[in-house]
């Protein structure tokens, strides 16, 4: 019996596997870019819309035939946005500044700093980030209105403190931070021991100039939450004196009603700040969750 048949063709093999391997990786391309244009899409009929005439986004039509940059001036002037705007970037910055503060030294401790409990507190931390933020709503609400333990000046409602306060930590920051830290050779610190070097001191002049990725990436996420923020904002402030950017364009939409063009430029005036950010530290952000590990 001949059982040359048998036997496969080594370049009939080969062949089949490479078509096999162009085949998989057409199917990826394909799923990937049905899926880029579903997450694009509505990014660009917002910005479409934004640079429309109202009679265009009533036929619904998919570009503009003269772009409207007007309507960014006049979604400003009509929603008062200066105002918002200034508000949302003090809020942001006095967030990010006690977010950054809390989360490098709690991570540093967590990471390179042995103490009684503190496994048992790390745990504890993490287990928050499992708390929906429903469920800690009216807690938070009455502690800042004053109702369990007593505040300067009586309540926190309509303040800068109610806005800054109870975002200036986050378990998730924490935890961030914490897992690059640990993977800090211990030789480092040895070798700043000898030197004479304190926590502080190898903190701030050893720790954090290798760390800037992953602290860009918390800046990030913080940023983009605090400066996102609604629903607290708009429960802990009852005037528009402090009132962020994001409470603006939801009072601004009930105003606006029918106004498609001006509705969608203020929606694409709120993002900017976020897209700017994001594209300045979006080799940090990429680097800090690469090189974060799961050690410790």
């Amino acid at each position: 019996m001949d059982n040359s048949a048998a036997v496969l063709d080594p370049q009939k093999e080969i062949k089949e596997n490479h078509a096999g391997r162009i085949l998989g990786k057409a199917l990826l391309y394909i799923i990937l870019l049905f899926g880029a244009v579903v997450f694009i899409f509505p990014f660009f009929w917002m910005i479409s819309n934004s640079l429309m005439t109202l009679g265009e986004t009533i036929t619904r039509q998919l570009v503009p035939k003269v772009p409207q940059w007007i309507n960014y001036k006049e979604a400003w002037e009509q929603a008062n946005f200066s105002k918002y705007f200034l508000n949302s970037v003090l809020v942001t910055l006095g967030t990010l500044t006690g977010l950054l503060f809390t989360s490098i030294l709690a991570g540093y401790a967590f990471g390179r700093i042995e103490f009684k409990g503190k496994n048992i507190l790390f745990g504890l931390f993490l287990a928050t980030m499992m708390i929906p933020e429903s469920v800690t709503l009216i807690p938070n609400y009455l502690l800042i209105r004053g109702t369990i333990i007593p505040l300067p000046g009586g309540t926190w409602i309509n303040t800068y403190w109610a806005l800054t306060v109870p975002f200036m930590a986050n378990a998730f920051s924490i935890f961030l931070l914490r897992q690059f830290f640990a993977q800090i050779p211990d030789e480092l610190w040895d070798a700043a021991r000898i030197d004479g070097c304190d926590h502080l001191r190898f903190l701030v002049q050893i720790v954090m100039p290798i760390s800037k990725a992953p602290i860009m990436t918390v800046l990030l996420f913080g940023f983009t939450a605090s400066w996102n923020a609604f629903q607290w904002p708009l429960l802990v402030t009852t005037r528009d004196t402090w009132r962020p950017l994001m409470v603006g364009l939801y009072g601004f939409v009930q105003e606006a009603g029918p106004y498609t063009h001006w509705l969608m430029a203020g929606a694409v005036i709120t993002i900017i700040p976020i897209l700017i950010v994001y594209f300045l530290t979006q080799k940090q952000f990429t680097q800090g969750i690469a090189t974060t590990g799961l050690k410790g």
